[in-house]
């Protein structure tokens, strides 16, 4: 796992809620890489016709997926650069503007940071566990705003709940709705914003009848976090579905049987008048086709457990699916 872990839906749309007050200082005032131009996939582009800059925030998974829309849209005959920014309120601005042509998103990450955006932060929530209708939502709070929604696949990186192999099989687990029909306590690392949020706390308790005697206010997905459950502190963790250090700590993964989480699929956003062709839909579109949970998971090990940059396992995998014409 890197230092800096990669936050779970939980927080990924507040993540930046330091950065905020400095919007109007320019994209460059917060963030690891401050959407300099990265090394990576692309060719140095310089803006006009036929370059695209494709936007990453700092995270392992999106660092590698901008990595690989580099590529591909190389590929099509596009000049590409990758700028790297951490927040979403950063950068779903620049994308509005054309500052930044396509991004890797999350569906119903997306959508309901839209829909607090357009609506205020108490409007009722759009996304849900039907990845369609999520989509959907989303496109009509992006359509608006310029920005062309293209199509979902079957990846997704979403919050999910481990425990330790040896809990699980003593207590005969491998669903949520096991744990909950088990009725044994646990105490769960998460962030602090779990006691509140619909689908950590409250809807295990609602949703699955699971008996969260209290929260470890830990990092989302950290090594920390995950240790403290290896080490019995606490008994199960929030985490996200493509972590790929779960193993190293011993830990797998209860199945959300019954949807609790919003279907967080992975699919590009573009800027539609920049980026809205049919010819780039199609570039995306190979990757999307083939891209699944598990691809993500193991990009993700090779980066964050084998130490191997992001532009390399990019390219291997791409090789690996055949996705190249040049």
């Amino acid at each position: 796992m890197s230092q800096t872990p990669r936050r779970a839906r939980i927080t990924r749309a507040l993540s930046a809620a330091a950065c905020a007050a400095v919007l109007t200082a320019g994209l460059a005032a917060c963030g690891g890489d401050s959407l300099e131009k990265s090394g990576g996939g692309g060719s140095s582009a310089k803006p006009g016709e036929g370059s695209l800059v494709i936007g990453s925030a700092s995270f392992t998974e999106s660092r590698i997926l901008s990595e690989i829309y580099a590529r591909l849209l190389k590929d099509a005959g596009y000049s590409t650069s990758i700028q790297t920014v951490d927040a979403r309120e950063l950068y779903e601005p620049a994308l509005e503007k054309g500052e930044i042509d396509v991004v890797p998103e999350y569906a119903a990450t997306l959508a309901e940071f839209l829909n607090k955006k357009q609506n205020g932060k108490d409007a009722p929530q759009v996304a849900s566990a039907d990845a369609r209708a999520t989509v959907e939502a989303l496109r009509k709070l992006a359509e608006p705003r310029g920005l062309k929604v293209l199509e979902a696949g079957s990846a997704v990186d979403q919050n999910a709940f481990a425990v330790t192999r040896e809990f699980a099989e003593k207590h005969q687990l491998k669903t949520l709705s096991d744990l909950g029909g088990s009725k044994e306590p646990v105490k769960l690392a998460a962030g602090d914003e779990c006691a509140q949020r619909p689908y950590c706390r409250p809807g295990l308790q609602k949703v699955y009848g699971i008996d969260v005697t209290g929260i470890d206010p830990l990092d989302v997905g950290s090594t920390q976090a995950k240790q403290a459950v290896k080490e019995g502190k606490d008994q199960m963790v929030l985490v996200t579905t493509t972590d790929a250090t779960l193993g190293q700590f011993g830990l797998v993964l209860l199945e959300d049987d019954k949807k609790l989480q919003n279907s967080d699929n992975v699919l590009p956003v573009v800027n539609a008048k920049k980026a809205g062709s049919p010819r780039i839909a199609e570039a995306l579109g190979k990757l999307t086709k083939v891209l699944t949970t598990a691809d993500l998971t193991e990009l993700n090990k090779k980066v964050d457990a084998e130490r191997r940059r992001p532009a390399e396992v990019a390219a291997d995998y791409l090789k690996h699916k055949g996705l190249l014409k040049n």
